[in-house]
């Protein structure tokens, strides 16, 4: 039974969700699987993952093939990294506590990327609300400014009209 490491959709139309599963191949996208070994979220930015990877790293080395983009996921999360370490261990190139060491320090490289990253983007969000909030006050003034002369000839005629009700009740007096 040959299997898969592959993505299996949820989620509604135009809003995807995937799990990530060890399925048999001959299995539909979305039906029978063996294990889940995680979930990918590409709505996100950047995309959330939550990925089992001892779990994944096991499945690989019994020998499920991940798709391509199943691949991809497992080497952003750190599992085939992991999976070669423990092939080093394996054939005595390292030890574990050298393999776990080197998986730590790669880890916490990868963790300050992406925190980096989201701090980007909100710095870039902070810098874009903060302008559409100047636009928009510049927008208030010309209006109000637009306004505001319209109100200063309203009040001149209203007092120019008040004059002539006083001079002519003035005059029939």
């Amino acid at each position: 039974m040959p299997v898969k490491i592959r993505l299996q959709r949820h989620g509604k139309k135009g809003k995807p969700f995937y799990w990530i599963v060890a399925a048999d191949s001959r299995a539909k996208r979305d039906g029978k699987y063996l294990e889940k070994l995680g979930a990918y979220n590409p709505n996100t930015n950047p995309a959330t993952i939550e990925l089992d990877v001892d779990g994944a790293v096991k499945w690989l080395q019994n020998g499920a093939q991940p798709t391509d983009t199943a691949k991809a996921i497992l080497s952003y999360k750190g599992a085939m990294l992991k999976k070669h370490l423990a092939g080093g261990v394996r054939k005595g190139a390292l030890t574990e506590e050298q393999a776990e060491a080197k998986f730590n320090a790669w880890l916490e490289e990868k963790t300050a990327k992406i925190q980096a990253k989201a701090d980007g983007l909100s710095k870039a969000d902070a810098e874009a609300k903060a302008k559409a909030l100047e636009a928009e006050k510049a927008v208030n003034e010309a209006r109000i400014a637009a306004a505001t002369p319209v109100v200063e000839e309203e009040v001149a005629e209203e007092t120019e009209a008040t004059t002539e009700e006083v001079t002519a009740s003035n005059e029939e007096e």
